[in-house]
């Protein structure tokens, strides 16, 4: 009985430290994290199983020590955990009865509780407090082998019921008071709701399982260090093979640079034998003294000496059938009969009479072989007048040649040099005034380009460079900004040196129009009318933009044509004469100041270019209408319309263009009336009758054909 008795006043004491002698429910702290807390619940749990340990029994007291301690423990476990203690269900305080308290356990009781001895009163409150312990054998947060309590309860609040005992448990709530400062606070809330703590016992467990700060750190270290290695490592192989393929690069653009310039050698080769062997057929220039100076005259080849001597032959035989028919017609049988007799002739001799007359069918008979005769000679005149013109055509081909391969030679550009480390020269096109165009090849971008080297002349002034620079940056500004498909694109400009800058341009393999109206002579209308299309289609797109632009220097030369055996599409090149229609100098009414007035390609010019006055005449687009009809009129006659066969000096001098009232139109080859009808709207003398290139654009001739009918019938239903 006296291990009952013993464990009923623990259970009481056990009551009376965790509920105290308010009566009230009270709610433990979320976290009890302090410093001193934990020490003080540590120490008073040492010492509890210090005393505890000899007060153990066997039997039924073993018994409700062991579940007394398991409630015990659990408690102590739930105060890291649970957020506040509540009474325990009713089954709970089913398990655990109350026993008949004793006399014994009455008198100590009062002895302990007894308010006139303090100081025993603590010494008994403390080894209470100590041997209390004893049940929560492994379930502090200190003591414990495990980082965190286990909760021997479910995650939800435990409620426990207070004790009746309540005067005996004052001291024992003062205790826990003293030692969570804050549960009585919340024990004065009786609407306490129950808090979830929002770490769960997972999580715990993973926080717990992760190693120091430090360790981690290092781990971290050696994890990004082997990164950076890798990295290393990867960004020098990286490096290594970009340097492999540059390496593997600049072999095969040296290797391009070796094959184009053995081509263009060897092409330059070809050419040249070409050109020699043409020396002989067509002719060549040749050095003659003409009094005290030496003039290069042409010399024709044995082709044109051998047509020559056919045509001398042919007008050799044609006289000689000339003479036979006059014999023939002497001997002309008379319709009377009668014979002629002897008669004078113009140098004054009597002439015999013919021995013999030719009957009727013999004369005709021979009438009849000298008109065959001559019908040959004529059509064999008439192929060499047309091999003839060929041959000509061949040698002013040969001609233009000739000069491009002297300008090759001299040129100082000849030794296929790599501009700008970019553009490597191959041949030389053609040469102007002061500049001269190369076909090249960009390295960078692997196509053909076409770059115009501008040379200045050492020998000029200050003021002459100055203004052709001018001139040159001008035909720079106005053509990077056109983007049209009939227009040459510019590309790339750089300076070469100090007296020469270079600009690329877009490449066209074919020859230009000049170079095919040499060749054909003529060009048929229909493709002839799919050229000037092409051309008013990039002249409208000058004349939409901001500011408008006027080419002013439109001529076949500088029309660019398509490989291939026609013309095929069309490009625009050279705006080195442009001029732009800004708002300050243009007026729509009365155009520009012509201020470049001399420069230009007379041919096709119109009249107000040559005007001169006090003031300089006003230009406009009216001036590309004029150029369009020339080169029109050029392409299906084979011939210019005013000014043919005159130098630009003559034109000057005679005045031609000023004259030019009124085209011509020759009755070969044969041309439609909508072709003549559109060449003189193009070649109004008067500008003010001559439409603009807007204007021009909505001509019917140069619409389809099923625009055309669409038109008609639009107009008739009208």
């Amino acid at each position: 009985m006296p291990g009952l008795q013993l464990e009923g006043e623990k259970r009481k004491l056990l009551e009376a430290r965790f509920f105290g002698t308010s009566g009230r429910l009270f709610a433990l702290p979320q976290t009890t994290t302090t410093a001193s807390c934990q020490q003080q619940q540590q120490e008073n749990s040492n010492t509890s199983i210090a005393s505890a340990s000899s007060d153990e029994r066997d039997g039924d007291q073993g018994q409700m020590r062991t579940s007394s301690s398991i409630v015990g423990n659990g408690l102590a476990q739930d105060q890291g955990s649970l957020p506040f203690a509540s009474p325990p269900p009713p089954e709970i305080r089913q398990q655990t009865p109350e026993k008949a308290k004793t006399p014994t356990e009455r008198k100590r009781k009062r002895k302990n509780a007894s308010a006139e001895d303090g100081v025993q009163g603590k010494q008994g409150k403390a080894d209470s407090a100590k041997k209390i312990n004893e049940y929560f054998r492994g379930g502090s947060p200190g003591r414990g082998t495990r980082n965190s309590p286990i909760p021997m309860y479910p995650a939800s609040p435990v409620m426990f019921a207070q004790s009746p005992m309540q005067g005996s448990n004052n001291s024992n709530s003062q205790e826990f008071q003293s030692m969570f400062p804050n549960a009585g606070s919340q024990n004065n809330d009786s609407s306490m709701r129950p808090v979830q703590p929002d770490t769960s016992h997972s999580q715990l467990g993973n926080m717990n399982a992760q190693p120091p700060p430090n360790d981690v750190r290092d781990q971290k270290i050696q994890e990004y260090s082997k990164q950076i290695d890798e990295l290393r490592r990867q960004l020098t192989a990286q490096q290594k093979l970009i340097d492999k393929y540059k390496e593997t690069q600049n072999r095969c653009l040296e290797k391009t640079k070796k094959l184009l310039i053995e081509k263009s050698d060897m092409e330059k080769k070809d050419r040249r034998q070409h050109a020699m062997e043409n020396r002989l057929r067509l002719g060549q220039f040749q050095t003659q003294r003409q009094g005290t100076s030496f003039v290069e005259n042409w010399v024709d080849g044995y082709a044109f000496t051998d047509v020559i001597k056919r045509q001398e032959r042919i007008g050799a035989e044609r006289e000689e059938i000339d003479r036979q028919r006059k014999l023939l017609m002497k001997r002309k049988p008379s319709t009377g009969g009668t014979s002629r007799g002897s008669s004078k002739s113009q140098d004054g001799f009597l002439k015999p009479a013919e021995k013999s007359q030719l009957s009727l069918g013999g004369f005709y008979e021979q009438d009849e072989i000298l008109k065959l005769r001559q019908a040959a000679l004529k059509k064999e005149d008439t192929d060499l007048q047309s091999e003839l013109e060929k041959l000509e055509r061949e040698r002013n081909l040969h001609i233009r040649e000739l000069k491009r391969i002297h300008n090759e030679d001299n040129s100082r550009f000849k030794e296929h040099p790599v501009l700008n480390d970019r553009y490597l020269l191959l041949t030389l096109i053609g040469k102007g005034g002061f500049s001269e165009v190369h076909k090249a090849f960009d390295l960078k971008e692997q196509r053909d380009v076409a770059c115009k080297i501008h040379q200045l002349n050492r020998e000029w002034k200050d003021d002459k460079k100055v203004n052709y620079i001018k001139h040159a940056v001008r035909e720079y500004n106005i053509h990077k900004t056109l983007d049209h498909p009939r227009i040459v694109k510019l590309y790339d400009v750089f300076e070469i040196d100090i007296d020469s800058f270079c600009t690329v341009l877009e490449y066209c393999d074919g020859h230009d129009l000049d170079f095919y109206l040499k060749q054909s002579k003529s060009i048929p209308e229909r493709e002839a009318r799919s050229i000037i299309v092409q051309t008013v289609s990039a002249l409208k797109y000058l004349n939409t933009i901001t500011p408008p632009v006027i080419h002013y220097d439109l001529k076949p030369g500088n029309i660019l044509l398509g490989l291939g055996m026609v013309s095929g599409e069309i490009k625009i090149t050279d705006f080195g004469l442009s001029k732009v229609m800004e708002g300050d100098t243009y007026s729509p009414d009365h155009g520009m100041d012509l201020t470049s007035q001399g420069a230009g390609t007379y041919w096709y010019l119109p009249p107000e270019c040559f005007v001169v006055g006090r003031e300089p005449p006003k230009i406009s687009s009216k001036v590309d209408v004029w150029s369009v009809g020339v080169i029109f009129y050029q392409c299906l006659y084979g011939k210019k319309p005013f000014g043919h066969n005159l130098s630009q000096a003559a034109i000057l001098e005679e005045n031609t263009i000023l004259k030019a009232t009124e085209p011509q139109f020759p009755s070969k080859p044969p041309v439609s009336n909508e072709a003549k009808s559109f060449i003189r709207t193009c070649l109004q003398y008067k500008k003010e009758l001559r439409p603009e290139v807007l204007q021009l654009s909505e001509h019917d001739y140069l619409k389809p054909v099923a625009m055309k009918s669409k038109d008609k019938a639009d107009s008739m239903s009208m």
